[in-house]
């Protein structure tokens, strides 16, 4: 065997290294903007493959899948079912259009703070995330499940979360909780249950309807505790009501919130479809697909 200098073998080794780099897959660029969905409930297509029909036909980058209701004789929400995911995956596949999130609104009939059916639905949606390829869950709290001026559910929904958040970290996965309680409370929450996985889903029109500033309400909470945003005007359609959707994005712009931003219309005059359209319309010039800042997700 020939002996070769350190410094021959080094040039070897670099030169070999240079070529596998050129060889291997180059990672591709990280896309920048927003992505905007509409609520699948939103477009009355709840927990339904045709949701995705109608979001291609609207335009839109993606639909937030909502886990449903039991079917009758069954004793866990729709998206639990083997046979729906895969309809749902299908159908977003053959339209183009993505699966940005999903949601348990559920939760407003059947309360996470008390049921105890619940707290099992919770814990085992992770496997569905993993599923369905999505990574980020809205939490639900209002109707049966509303938190507001309930200290005991507070502490129960606390106590849930805390034994949920290892899980969902080792996956990889986010929870948001959307409800009526103002950032103070909702800051109480997350410094209780201290974990990354558990985050805000931030909704502007209901953080208006409580009477919160919007803007200095997710200045507040930060990039580092909002995992998802929903749009949302109670008066009328966007760009014609009351939600200062500029004064929003100039708030996005300074935590620097990048991702899916979502259509939850309350508003609908022109019927489903036309008024989402209208409403995607308004939106696009202001959160366009792509922009000087990174794209990134919880």
């Amino acid at each position: 065997m020939h002996s070769i200098s350190r410094r021959s073998f080094l040039k070897k080794s670099l030169g070999a290294a240079g070529v596998y780099a050129l060889l291997r897959p180059a990672r591709a660029a990280e896309p920048t903007g927003f992505r905007i969905f509409a609520c699948d409930w939103t477009l009355q297509k709840r927990c339904n493959p045709d949701a995705f029909e109608t979001a291609a036909r609207i335009g839109l980058d993606g639909v937030q899948v909502d886990f449903g209701k039991p079917a009758p004789g069954a004793t866990a929400p729709l998206l639990f079912d083997a046979a729906q995911q895969e309809k749902l995956l299908s159908a977003s596949a053959k339209h183009g259009v993505a699966i940005s999130s999903l949601a348990m609104g559920v939760l407003n009939d059947v309360a996470y703070k008390s049921d105890l059916a619940t707290e099992q639905w919770v814990l085992d949606s992770i496997a569905v995330m993993q599923r369905m390829k999505a990574r980020v869950t809205l939490l639900a709290f209002f109707n049966k499940g509303d938190l507001v001026d309930d200290p005991a559910g507070v502490t129960e929904v606390i106590r849930r979360l805390k034994k949920l958040a290892p899980r969902a970290e080792a996956a990889g996965l986010t929870y948001g909780i959307e409800s009526w309680l103002k950032v103070p409370e909702l800051e109480r929450m997350l410094d209780a249950v201290k974990s990354p996985a558990i985050k805000i889903y931030c909704d502007v029109g209901n953080m208006q309807k409580v009477g919160e500033d919007v803007g200095a309400a997710i200045r507040r909470l930060g990039r580092e505790r909002i995992c998802e945003v929903h749009f949302k005007d109670y008066d009328d359609l966007y760009g014609k009501g009351s939600m200062d959707f500029p004064a929003v994005r100039a708030a996005l712009d300074a935590i620097n919130y990048r991702g899916w931003v979502g259509i939850e219309g309350t508003k609908t005059p022109l019927g489903v479809e036309k008024s989402i359209r209208h409403d995607l319309d308004y939106l696009r010039p202001l959160f366009p697909r792509t922009s000087d800042v990174p794209l990134t997700f919880p």
